[in-house]
């Protein structure tokens, strides 16, 4: 029944020419998950040299992947397990079994009991590591870093050049000599201690032997090394030739949207994006994000005028698609380590909204399986001109509730939050109760007032977080640069972080929870007085609030160790209660669990 559920995915989810309720898709591995596809099939795993496995031989650890999930049993001992459950904060042991929680408190032997395994199951030793719930982030847009041209590396934990220097260096090894490492998004030089992108010549030193490109945010400005300038001066056609400067820089707007369109079409065939979704997937498990809801993309045009964030909104999801498929089908050994949840963004101008009425009447909202499924609309549903209020943004808000669909869309001012409450308090009044269940989103929201989220609030809507304006923004005690923390938090609205990685914002949780905490930008700069909470209330919107925002078949499944959920947990590199504020921007994960399986492990 599965198998032929998601087939009909295949058929009906990614829709080219939606008046004529064509299907087209660029690729035939899409979500084809048989159910005997792989049973019980062993994962290898390495030996764990920072929390060392004192267990059975690795092959107790097993995935039954029926239907390409992840269940593995596994039992973490001598933690300082912070579980998020109110009623059993603190644990010291957990254990896993096909992937769900069985146990959690302070007993190795009872563990064993309560879990009846079939199998002897792996036993990690933790060694006091902080521990806590894979975080979750209601708001990204992992899916584009999994499209990115070239040997993609982030570089949000790089705090100077010499940091980038060294990140440069170690990814140039595992590169192949001559193919381009880049960086595209998710950081700023504001970041770095000498304000500024590193030099063609530092980068020579870093990566000799490879061409690069780093461009920042949605739309640069970019740089580049020796090896990189070359290639853009002599291989794009004219009229996609960058201007590039003496040090290597290529400009802000359509010079760097020049070098990347040509990266794109060069580099950018199938099997180059799926490697891209591997390593995406890889860095998300090393920052601890255990279950992301993807927003989207804007519809790309083919043109130096797009965007970091501009994709084709009816492919791009593919290439992750095929990365899980392959492992539902057992030919990669590739695990996936991240679950992933597939809003789907409209950009309709007119009030017939025809894009986005073909996608309600041919998909299915929470279609899938429990790694990979699709959620609602959002981040928007309209273009950008009709986004917050008018005839077009009704028309679409009408369909999407008659539909039985949730919506997200995104604010960055009172007023646009204004006008798209007013809208759906309309709607609210047609509909009643079949309407606020639904669960209406404002994302980022640096700009509401308590008058505002009160309004939202009566009509069953909710808003996510961002620190975006960590690497750029201003603000002061009499305009904090927001969003407003303390505010929302105190209003009992619901609210979880939605960090908006990884174009203009870090993908990392972990910049987002420092400005949270801090109300400091990455010069250091205090712009959000008055709006910061604590660390506890940073970590519980990244892990248990998070689960009103992904609703259906996933609420209460994520963000708290306790038995029942699934085992997605995190070992931190540091003590997020007890180190100096100063580290939390820079904490990562040495051990990530999903599904009771071990994606990720530091060496």
């Amino acid at each position: 029944m599965l198998h032929s559920r998601i087939t009909t995915l295949r058929f009906y989810v990614f829709i080219v020419f939606p008046t004529l309720l064509a299907v087209v898709t660029t690729s035939p591995l899409i979500a084809d998950f048989s159910t005997d596809s792989i049973n019980n099939a062993s994962i290898s795993t390495h030996e764990l040299l920072l929390t060392r496995d004192e267990g059975p031989a690795s092959s107790s650890l097993r995935t039954n992947a029926g239907g390409g999930e992840l269940r593995g049993s596994l039992i973490l001992y001598s933690g300082k397990i912070h579980t998020m459950d109110d009623s059993n904060p603190l644990a010291s042991v957990i254990a896993i079994k096909d992937g769900t929680i069985v146990y959690v408190g302070d007993s190795r032997e009872q563990a064993l009991r309560v879990g009846m395994f079939n199998t002897a199951p792996q036993e990690i030793n933790l060694r006091g590591r902080f521990t806590l719930p894979g975080l979750v982030d209601c708001h990204n847009h992992v899916v584009l870093l999994g499209n990115r041209p070239g040997h993609h590396q982030p570089l949000e934990f790089a705090l100077k050049i010499s940091d980038v220097q060294s990140i440069y260096k170690a990814k140039s090894k595992t590169v192949p000599k001559g193919e381009f490492v880049t960086t595209i998004g998710g950081f700023h030089f504001n970041q770095f201690k000498e304000q500024r992108l590193p030099t063609l010549a530092e980068l020579d030193k870093a990566a000799p032997d490879h061409p690069v490109f780093i461009s920042v945010g949605f739309s640069g400005p970019a740089i580049t090394n020796s090896l990189g300038k070359t290639y853009f001066t002599t291989k794009p056609p004219p009229d996609l030739r960058p201007v590039i400067s003496d040090n290597g820089s290529i400009a802000i707007g359509l010079e760097n949207g020049k070098a990347l369109l040509f990266l794109r079409q060069q580099l950018l065939n199938f099997e180059a994006r799926k490697r891209s979704v591997r390593n995406a997937m890889t860095y998300a498990a090393t920052v601890g994000i255990t279950t992301h809801l993807d927003q989207g993309a804007f519809n790309a045009t083919g043109t130096p005028n797009d965007w970091a964030a501009s994709e084709d909104l009816y492919t791009f999801h593919n290439p992750w698609l095929a990365v899980y498929d392959d492992f539902a089908k057992g030919i990669a050994d590739f695990v996936p380590k991240i679950r992933l949840r597939l809003n789907f963004l409209h950009q309709d101008a007119t009030t017939n909204v025809p894009t986005l009425t073909a996608r309600l009447q041919n998909a299915f909202p929470f279609f899938g399986n429990d790694l990979v499924r699709t959620g609602g609309i959002g981040e928007f549903a309209t273009d950008l001109g009709n986004y917050a209020s008018g005839p077009v943004l009704e028309a679409a808000v009408d369909k999407i509730a008659a539909a039985g669909w949730r919506f997200e869309t995104h604010s960055l001012s009172d007023i646009d939050a204004g006008t798209i409450i007013s809208s759906w308090e309309r709607l609210a009044q047609r509909y009643g109760a079949s309407f606020t269940k639904l669960r209406w989103v404002l994302a980022h929201v640096p700009r509401i007032t308590p008058e505002l989220l009160q309004r939202l609030k009566k009509i069953g809507g909710g808003v996510n977080l961002s620190s975006w304006l960590y690497f750029a923004g201003t603000g002061n005690a009499t305009r904090p640069a927001g969003p407003p923390f303390r505010t929302i938090l105190s209003s009992g609205i619901p609210a979880a972080f939605g960090g908006d990685g990884a174009q203009i914002a870090p993908l990392s949780p972990w910049p987002h929870i420092y400005y949270a905490v801090t109300g400091k930008n990455a010069q250091g700069e205090v712009i959000n007085p008055g709006e910061t909470i604590s660390r506890e209330e940073a970590l519980r919107i990244y892990t248990r609030d998070e689960n009103w925002f992904l609703g259906g078949p996933d609420e209460g499944r994520v963000g708290v160790l306790e038995k029942g959920r699934w085992g997605d947990v995190v070992v931190l590199s540091d003590d997020y209660f007890k180190i100096d504020v100063e580290r939390l921007k820079t904490l990562r994960s040495v051990l990530t669990v999903v599904g009771g399986v071990v994606v990720w492990e530091e060496k």
